[in-house]
């Protein structure tokens, strides 16, 4: 958990529920998009096994021993985020292994890096440094003048 003085948690018990800020459990407890839900936390501990952890720190599992669960025909695999929950954090060798593009994972097999991967570069949007294309309402600069397949709509005609 970042930016709590707490020790992360990886099972429930009093003890941490007792070193635990009431801000952090409320977090825990109604947001997922902040590391994993208590929810999260009582499936991982009771039906998961940890596979491996990438580089951003972010912890990935399966269901115990790959079992196949029967609702889904494969093995369930699940990331749990260090810190805020973005999809575009998990690198390429685990991409391929989370959406079962492969079977192994890449702490059981040597992963060799393909000339297209690039490297992590965080998801802007909604930021000040987000893309805006010419046109944009948000884009520095005035708008270009509208060509002749534009008719403006006049309200009343």
């Amino acid at each position: 958990m970042t930016g709590h003085n707490c020790k992360r948690l990886t099972t429930i018990d009093d003890e941490d529920l007792a070193t635990m800020k009431i801000s952090t459990f409320f977090t825990r407890f109604f947001t997922w998009w902040n590391g994993q839900t208590f929810g999260t936390q009582v499936w991982t501990s009771l039906y998961g096994e940890l596979v491996g952890e990438d580089e951003f720190g972010n912890r990935y599992y399966r269901t115990k021993g790959g079992k196949i669960d029967p609702t889904l025909g494969f093995e369930r695999r699940w990331v749990i985020y260090n810190g805020y929950a973005e999809a575009s954090m998990i690198p390429p060798a685990w991409h391929g292994w989370i959406h079962h593009t492969v079977d192994v994972p890449p702490t059981e097999e040597m992963v060799v890096p393909r000339p297209w991967w690039k490297p992590h570069r965080p998801n802007l949007t909604g930021t000040p440094a987000a893309h805006r294309p010419t046109g944009s309402t948000l884009a520095q600069g005035r708008r270009p003048k509208a060509t002749g397949d534009y008719k403006a709509w006049i309200p009343g005609r």
